[in-house]
């Protein structure tokens, strides 16, 4: 219901678990987008409810590329992803995947059938794909949010259903920051 640390932590140690070596931040943010974009396909929700927005080399996860850059310093991204040189990131250490706690089994099946379809594929192959998703404008050197009713509508539903499953988006939203707020 809201965005989490240590579940985007997760998925991406997730995704460098299985290359079993380091990878490279925009192969890693594609990785985790399509995740996110296969979750709102069969459930309805992304994985992250993290701001999806578009880049000059596809979507991101905004809240998880300012984890990635270290723009947003985290001792819970740090317990799992370490920064490399060349905008590349490994595992801090090895890890039990029982450590793996914020996600569900419906997750980490969607994480492993991403990583079987894309995983060997280069970044800028990843960059390729993504560009000719329906929902992705190029927003020249800026970004621009994605329209999620379209990333609905790419998945076969009528434009009444995709405005429906935003607005369901936006109230699961707004309940999760009031939760949030009360604790």
């Amino acid at each position: 219901m809201i965005f989490s640390e240590q579940k985007v932590a997760q998925m991406a140690a997730f995704f460098l678990a299985r290359r079993e070596a380091p990878m490279a931040h925009l192969k890693l943010m594609k990785l985790m987008y399509l995740a996110d974009r296969l979750s709102m396909e069969r459930y309805d929700v992304p994985m992250t409810d993290d701001f999806q927005c578009n880049m000059k080399n596809g979507p991101v996860l905004s809240s998880t590329l300012n984890l990635m850059n270290g723009v947003r310093p985290s001792e819970v991204w740090s317990s799992f992803i370490t920064p490399i040189h060349n905008y590349q990131v490994s595992l801090t250490r090895q890890f039990d995947w029982d450590e793996l706690d914020e996600l569900s089994r419906s997750d980490l099946a969607i994480l492993d059938e991403v990583f079987t379809r894309y995983g060997h594929m280069e970044r800028w192959q990843l960059v390729e794909l993504v560009h000719e998703l329906p929902e992705w404008e190029d927003p020249g050197n800026s970004s621009k949010a994605i329209d999620t009713e379209v990333t609905f509508e790419s998945f076969g539903m009528s434009k009444a259903q995709a405005h429906e499953k935003v607005e369901m988006l936006r109230s699961r939203k707004l309940l999760g920051q009031k939760l949030a707020g009360m604790s």
